[in-house]
């Protein structure tokens, strides 16, 4: 119940999201605790937030969805490889016995930035971001799927990047990880097509610059957030955690009852072409 005595809309309901122990995946998992929903915090480093400062409520985020009365568990695990993605959905099902949410926000663009463009992008960079970013995505799919499918309804909400939709947002740099976002908005779509007629809704969500302490720390050793992009963006603001967890939550509940393999740029108007 809320706070107001009202059905909250996912109670009862089980989500799992990925890269959660900090930034935008913390803010989707409490944004899905106090939408009702008990929360597995998946990450591969679940002490991650103190690496870039990030201030918590409470000494990790399972904690944080806890105190607001939900249950939480934290599961520690290399997702870019399939056992790992195998360890979170059995100690789900152990620990809760369904799953009902999927996001996965595991992922980033860490390569470096000098050798990003597409005519030089090494293959050690080209791996490494296919790995956390789509394949991670990929396993975390495939293995929730079978669960979902047994008990008739899922939604699975991947989060790609405004860069996957527009090579000139970024001037050409980050291509491997542009890339390896853009193989997670088409497998969106042909996972939505595949699974729909089993009840699981499949969609994306590609953020544009967003102001979590990790990109704050590295935005200016990567050329972001500066006084020139945020004059390309018409709503003249870099996004908060908040704008993107407000769009997961239209995604999660039954509002987009009949919305499946789209993907929903939050980026300020940065993007303004069809996705």
């Amino acid at each position: 119940m809320s706070a107001a005595g009202v059905p909250a809309p996912l109670q009862g309901q089980v989500a799992i999201v990925t890269g959660a122990a900090r930034g935008l995946g913390r803010g989707y998992a409490l944004r899905l605790a106090k939408l009702g929903a008990d929360v597995v915090i998946a990450d591969v480093n679940l002490a991650s937030a103190r690496e870039f400062g990030e201030a918590l409520s409470a000494p990790g985020v399972p904690d944080e969805v806890r105190a607001l009365g939900r249950r939480s568990v934290g599961v520690q695990a290399d997702l870019s490889r399939r056992e790992g993605a195998q360890a979170v959905v059995r100690q789900t099902l152990a620990e809760f016995g369904r799953i009902d949410i999927l996001v996965n926000n595991a992922g980033g663009a860490f390569t470096p930035v000098e050798r990003s463009t597409a005519s030089q992008m090494p293959d050690e960079d080209t791996e490494r971001m296919l790995d956390v970013n789509y394949r991670s995505a990929l396993y975390c799919c495939q293995e929730s799927v079978p669960a979902m499918a047994a008990q008739g309804f899922g939604v699975i909400v991947n989060i790609a990047t405004m860069a996957a939709l527009d090579a000139s947002r970024t001037g050409g740099r980050l291509a491997p990880y542009a890339i390896a976002k853009a193989a997670v908005l088409q497998y969106t779509r042909y996972l939505a097509a595949d699974v729909g007629p089993r009840g699981i809704r499949v969609n994306c969500i590609a953020p544009g610059s967003m102001l979590t302490e990790r990109i704050k720390k590295q935005a200016a050793e990567r050329g972001m957030q500066n006084e020139r992009e945020l004059k390309r963006i018409p709503l003249r603001r870099f996004g908060e955690v908040e704008d993107c967890a407000n769009v997961l939550e239209f995604l999660v509940t039954p509002l987009s009852a009949y919305v499946t393999g789209q993907c929903i740029s939050v980026c300020g108007g940065q993007v303004l072409t069809p996705s």
